[in-house]
């Protein structure tokens, strides 16, 4: 440690917060929650850490800085938006399916539930997260499900002939119907985006007009929705054995040593086509974030290139996507579906932009245990690899090759669905 950061760490405070630690270029390389930031961010100085890339990241701290915060809660929720935010290079390799977790809402539902999943889905329901310790977000909910009660699961009023929970308070009463019951879910949802004082001010004004309106059963809910919001800060949330777990999952590192890159490949997009027989062609981009499916970046095509040509259908979903880096950002990598006929069809469109791409040659399978074979660019050279299932580059491949084939075919379904009714 540098002097400026062994005197800084002196004035860590005790509370609960997010921590900023910084390359001495001031690049935000890792953020994290805690509890105590003062025996949390020390601890990354005073103990051992047997993990390689623990130590490089200890090794490469210059600087630290920090925001408290009034409860773990606030801590949890607050570390979630900084690191979609900033996205540090340290955070990317966290990004695996077993370490990130979302809250999946559909206030679309009659009757809405809140659940838990690694797995997000183009359902229609809205995803939050994700959230990098299922334990700490599972304990926030639980207590949050105190102040807005919510159902944890597909409501069945057979299974609800007991009443227990919403005699103890933890699901709604919607005997009269969902009104209220989706009000506050959508305070939840503004809670967990970090919206802790809107949410008070809100539930603050409702409670003035209830009492104004003589309506005392609802100023006195709100009243304890209130007071119970202010309470939060005595929550214990974290796990006291929460430390710095970087992931074994190199996929996104391996990209960048594989092709020569020159960063880690922080968006990937992926492309599939589909059609049965020249008819209700398709094209699919699914998106990668960090190695996660982001799937709010989603894009299909209704191909108007006609007949059964991959090749010209790949060349117009690219060429049309490109329009867009502007609106759309720019990839860091592009993965077609297919081998060096696909990659020759885009080649000088993707090289007049410096977009990296490569190709994946399955002989039609796309099932996530496929074989893994991709072709990629060399020394003005197409050069072929395969990699075995355990290898973390071909399983990072093989899910984005799985999810743009899955999401290309359920838009062929449904233009193929539309075209049948028209026809009767």
């Amino acid at each position: 440690m540098n002097k400026q950061l062994v005197e800084k760490l002196k004035t860590l405070p005790s509370s609960p917060g997010v921590y900023f630690h910084k390359s001495v270029d001031g690049e935000i390389i890792y953020i994290g929650k805690a509890a105590v930031l003062k025996n949390r961010v020390r601890s990354y100085f005073n103990r051992e850490h047997k993990d390689a890339k623990t130590r490089a990241l200890v090794k490469e701290i210059a600087d630290t800085d920090w925001t408290t915060t009034e409860s773990e809660l606030d801590a949890l929720f607050l570390e979630s938006e900084m690191i979609k935010r900033y996205m540090p290079r340290y955070n990317i390799l966290l990004r695996d399916d077993k370490s990130q977790i979302f809250v999946r809402i559909n206030l679309c539902d009659a009757i809405p539930f809140v659940s838990f999943t690694r797995q997000p889905a183009d359902d229609g329901a809205d995803y939050y997260g994700p959230f990098y310790s299922g334990i700490a977000i599972k304990n926030a909910l639980r207590i949050l499900r105190k102040i807005f009660p919510y159902f944890a699961k597909n409501y069945s009023r057979e299974a609800d002939r007991s009443k227990l929970n919403t005699q103890l308070g933890l699901e709604p009463n919607i005997e009269n119907g969902t009104q209220e019951y989706k009000k506050d879910l959508r305070k939840l949802i503004s809670y967990i985006k970090g919206n802790r004082v809107a949410v008070m001010n809100e539930i603050e004004k409702e409670m003035k007009t209830a009492a104004k309106a003589q309506n005392f059963e609802m100023a006195a809910k709100l009243r304890n929705q209130l007071f119970n919001l202010k309470e939060l800060r005595k929550q214990i949330v974290f796990s006291r054995e929460e430390f710095l777990d970087i992931s074994k999952d190199e996929a996104l590192a391996g990209l960048k040593n594989l092709l020569n890159l020159p960063e880690i490949p922080r968006r990937i997009e992926a492309y599939d086509v589909s059609h049965i027989s020249g008819t209700n062609n398709v094209a699919s981009m699914v998106v990668a974030t960090n190695g996660m499916a982001d799937k709010r970046e989603y894009r299909k095509f209704k191909l108007r290139t006609s007949g059964n040509d991959d090749y010209s259908h790949m060349r117009e979903a690219v060429e049309r996507r490109l329009k867009h880096l502007g609106d759309w950002g720019r990839p860091d990598l592009v993965i077609i579906d297919g081998g060096i006929g696909q990659l020759n069809a885009v080649a000088d469109l993707l090289n007049a932009e410096e977009i990296p791409f490569i190709g994946r040659n399955k002989s039609g399978d796309h099932g996530r245990n496929a074989r893994v074979q991709i072709v990629y660019s060399r020394n003005g050279a197409y050069k072929e690899i395969e990699l075995g299932h355990d290898d973390h580059i071909a399983k990072l491949i093989a899910r984005l090759d799985e999810e743009s084939h899955r999401f290309a075919i359920t838009y062929h379904q449904l233009l193929r669905g539309k075209a049948m009714l028209d026809q009767k």
